[in-house]
């Protein structure tokens, strides 16, 4: 079987997601880890049609977007499956998937990104197993115009935020049910594992949000499948943001 390679950001959680694929189905990868605002040119330069990350070269073709290359990961290399078998629990996985891509993935980019331009040296954290070729107290000190660029690109305004956060116990609780039912969290992970568990142990490295998810049925299943994740920022959101997460925290730790 040839070898992919991965075009990555550090701390990527759409590229972590493939990773784990990947590891999964048991094919082997290199990862190019690229700046970040500058990855756009570059992917396009390697010749992908569109300027995201996760970008992959794999059995002659050219995958983007966490989505698409599990599609074809399983067209490629159809052992072990990242869909069930079964058509009503594939309909569930893939609907979790959906949920994970289109609205939690961006989400949490959006928070993280709004954290890390107020604790901006928390972004030499995310370079941990990074092969980007540069020294974490250079990033710590040079990172200030790519926290800008990436915090206006991804719209992490402080409205989009707060909002992102007042639906977060809901998106929660939504991910508990499915942990409940068995669409995630089960013996083997499925794509919907791999979509979501990255999202949040991204959004558990923010020291404000971790307690108040890790131990949730989802922080649980998302450490399970996902064990390790590089990233820590300090205390960084305003206390009144995080208030509509820690009032629903409160009936479950009560």
């Amino acid at each position: 079987m040839s070898k992919a390679t991965l075009y990555s950001l550090p701390g990527s959680h759409p590229a972590a997601s493939v990773k784990l694929m990947l590891d999964f189905k048991g094919i082997e990868y290199r990862t190019f880890d690229l700046m970040p605002l500058m990855h756009k040119a570059a992917v396009r330069a390697l010749g992908f049609p569109g300027t995201t990350v996760p970008a992959v070269r794999f059995a002659g073709e050219k995958l983007q977007g966490s989505v698409e290359i599990a599609r074809a990961l399983d067209r490629i290399v159809p052992e072990p499956p990242l869909l069930p078998a079964d058509e009503e629990a594939r309909k569930k996985v893939m609907m979790a998937e959906a949920f994970g891509e289109a609205e939690l993935q961006h989400a949490v980019r959006q928070i993280l990104w709004n954290a890390v331009r107020r604790q901006p040296r928390s972004i030499a954290t995310y370079l941990e197993g990074s092969n980007l070729p540069l020294p974490k107290s250079v990033a710590a000190y040079t990172s200030g115009p790519i926290i800008y660029g990436e915090y206006k690109i991804n719209d992490s305004t402080d409205k989009n935020v707060i909002n992102n956060l007042a639906a977060l116990p809901g998106w929660l609780d939504r991910l508990d049910a499915w942990v409940a039912d068995g669409t995630l969290g089960g013996d083997t992970p499925n794509a919907a594992d791999f979509q979501i568990a990255t999202s949040i142990r991204l959004v558990m490295t923010l020291q404000d949000l971790r307690p108040l998810i890790e131990d949730r049925p989802i922080g649980q299943a998302a450490k399970r499948v996902a064990p390790d994740y590089a990233g820590d920022v300090p205390p960084a959101l305003p206390a009144e943001w995080l208030a509509p997460l820690r009032e629903a925290a409160a009936p479950a730790a009560a």
